[in-house]
């Protein structure tokens, strides 16, 4: 199975994962502004990862 995982660099945790055959890229840009806006504004890198298992 692949996933998506959304990561933080400065807090060094994942702030989620999701199943790639249910969220497309522009589904995952979505999650971000909505749910993890807060570590962007406070200039926090955050990044998507892909991650098999």
């Amino acid at each position: 199975m692949e996933f998506k995982e959304i990561y933080c660099f400065n807090c060094r945790k994942s702030l989620g994962r999701y199943n790639e055959k249910y969220f497309t890229d522009q589904k995952m840009s979505e999650i971000i502004k909505a749910n993890h806006a807060s570590h962007i504004y406070e200039g926090h890198e955050v990044v998507i990862k892909r991650i098999t298992v």
